[in-house]
């Protein structure tokens, strides 16, 4: 029988274990089902003390550019069944006494709009958002002299954009955080000028959790060498719902194994080449998409663009792209091919383009949904 409590009753008594479950979040299924992630109090709490800490060592290591006059605020601009705005936006604003405002949907121009009013001084969203901000028609007749960092996570961001911020706000700093449901959004972060001079790196380990890079047997790389990341900590989830199997694959020996191809240069910094079972395998050649992304980026009229392998007779797999252009644009293909041309080795250079003029599909934690977009192509070639 559910117990009612009425005004001023006093509250249940209630043992709780640090070990014990506190919440399942559902990983967001971009190369697979989704999956209950587990998390117990310790892991949860671990977490949001851990970004308290980062955030007080940040501002030691990097000051701002001028003293901010306002207070610390955040805008939630990412659902709650996101890891991202559950536990470092909501609980780490809970937890530290901040003041939180709270967006229905997404919109650039509301968002605008709440950051001038509520004078916003951190922004925390994936780097869609970032993009959608800066090149909304309301970014120069807004005031956004508030915010102090600009940035967030869920999916690489371009390099291109790491400058621009840096360029477009009176106050703000870009920053990244590199985490996952699985580590309760807790991972290496990188901001600041550590980020300008290192846009695509996703930053150094922090306090509290180990990352290291391992081979297919789980066998530690030496620096610059690719393969797989791993973290380990206290923030980590305890497995997966009902699970037993999929949490044995991704834990193991205490690490748990992110699914995405990386390497650490000799300052420590981590750098995400790919999601393992994302990266296109050309005639023999690996070719990492976030590569061929970051350069399709840099060219002025693309908007949005994702990289994924199509089936190829032949060689296996090809390189696609899907892109969009930016409002009052259009993406000449020749000149975007002749482009990457230069800027990458010829075997990495997409053989198939594709002009959208919608904005890719999306899972509701804002990353691109690039089974269905190669789905698709491969039905409209058939």
């Amino acid at each position: 029988m559910r117990q009612v409590l009425r005004p001023g009753a006093s509250m249940p008594e209630v043992e709780i274990d640090p070990d014990m479950d506190v919440m399942i979040l559902y990983t967001s299924g971009t190369t697979g089902s989704p999956k209950g992630a587990v998390s117990t109090h310790h892991a949860v709490l671990s977490a949001s003390q851990s970004f308290a800490f980062r955030a007080l060592i940040g501002a030691m290591m990097q000051p701002p550019r001028e003293p901010n006059p306002h207070d610390t605020c955040f805008i939630l601009a990412v659902p709650l069944f996101h890891v991202t705005g559950l536990i470092p936006v909501m609980l780490s604003c809970f937890l530290s006494g901040i003041k939180l405002v709270i967006m229905y949907k997404w919109s650039p121009e509301r968002a605008l709009e709440l950051v001038e009013r509520e004078r916003v001084t951190q922004f925390v969203g994936v780097p869609t958002m970032t993009i959608d901000l800066l090149e909304s028609p309301d970014f120069e007749t807004r005031d956004t002299s508030s915010l102090a960092s600009v940035g967030g996570g869920g999916a690489p961001a371009p390099p291109e954009m790491v400058s621009r911020v840096d360029k477009s706000f009176k106050r703000a700093r870009p920053g990244l955080g590199y985490g996952m449901t699985e580590t309760n959004a807790y991972g290496p972060q990188n901001s600041g000028d550590d980020y300008v001079r290192k846009p695509r790196s996703s930053g150094r380990s922090v306090p509290v959790l180990e990352v290291q890079v391992f081979d297919e047997d789980m066998n530690p790389l030496q620096t610059g060498e690719v393969g797989e990341i791993c973290f380990r900590g206290p923030n980590l989830i305890r497995g997966y719902w009902n699970k037993p199997d999929a949490t044995a694959e991704t834990i193991v020996n205490g690490w748990l194994r992110s699914g995405d191809l990386g390497r650490l240069d000799e300052e420590g910094f981590v750098y995400v080449e790919d999601r393992a079972k994302d990266m296109v395998l050309r005639g023999g050649e690996n070719i990492f998409c976030a590569e061929v992304e970051a350069a399709i980026y840099e060219f002025g009229d693309v908007h949005e663009a994702a990289v994924f392998g199509m089936p190829h007779a032949r060689l296996g797999e090809e390189v696609a792209c899907a892109v969009l252009a930016k409002k009052g644009r259009e993406i000449d293909v020749d000149a975007l091919r002749g482009y990457l041309t230069e800027k990458l080795a010829t075997f990495k250079v997409p053989t198939i383009f594709e002009v959208v003029s919608e904005a890719l599909p999306r899972n509701a934690s804002g990353k691109i949904l690039k089974r269905d977009i190669r789905d698709a192509l491969v039905d409209r070639r058939n």
